[in-house]
């Protein structure tokens, strides 16, 4: 088994309408129990905006707000822990539909 990043890219500033929100987080919710039931789970989580962020820098400067603008950021997350390659692909796609946003997925090194 492998593990694997599969985050999701939120465009700045875009938030859905709270009912469309809480569709969305119905299927959230029913796509990561078919994760779980299939054993692939690790964790999840949904991130604040970047202005949330703290930055601290390699001179021990502490900053707030995000490391770099940008017009998409990390809006959440899962890990996952899946035979290959073409399965965290799978769960990326699916999640992507749910969603309505695109999501990356990164294997972890090691």
């Amino acid at each position: 088994m492998s593990h694997y990043l599969l985050d999701i890219w939120q465009p700045a500033g875009g938030t859905p309408e709270p009912a469309e929100l809480a569709v969305i987080g119905a299927r959230l919710d029913a796509l990561n129990a078919e994760i779980r039931a299939a054993g692939e789970f690790v964790f999840a989580a949904g991130l604040h905006s970047p202005d949330a962020a703290t930055v601290v820098r390699p001179d021990g400067l502490v900053t707030d707000g995000p490391y770099v603008e940008g017009k998409e950021f990390v809006g959440g997350f899962w890990i996952l822990d899946v035979p290959d390659l073409d399965v965290a692909l799978e769960w990326a796609r699916r999640a992507a539909a749910v969603i309505g946003l695109p999501v990356e997925v990164r294997p972890f090194a090691g």
